[in-house]
């Protein structure tokens, strides 16, 4: 058996400056984990094919549906089914997230 590199995505995120930035981190079977690090708010959007769940790693996220709000804090985790409309924001000036979907999931961004 050979042993993968051990990941340490808050130490990897303390390198990004850009606004926002989502990188494949690794795949497991056929879902991949993705880190998010963001300052400003990402788009209107669902998954029509996937799941998506997020893991707050660093700051607060905020994840916004049609209905209201949902603010994770570090250690805090929600999924968002499949179809449901949502996008996600910092809570206050950054916020470090992984998140889980299926590997090549489609993305349409909408308006609400």
């Amino acid at each position: 058996m050979t042993l993968k590199k051990i990941l340490d995505p808050l130490a990897l995120s303390r390198a990004i400056t850009a606004s926002y930035d989502n990188r494949p981190l690794t795949e497991v079977n056929d879902h991949e984990v993705r880190m998010g690090v963001m300052t400003e708010p990402y788009g209107w959007h669902r998954h029509p094919d996937s799941d998506e769940t997020f893991l707050t790693v660093d700051g607060d996220l905020i994840i916004e549906f049609e209905e209201g709000p949902v603010r994770l804090a570090p250690g805090q985790m929600l999924t968002v089914p499949r179809g449901t409309l949502h996008r996600t924001r910092p809570a206050g000036a950054r916020s470090v997230n992984l998140t889980f979907e299926k590997t090549g999931a489609a993305t349409e961004f909408v308006e609400p």
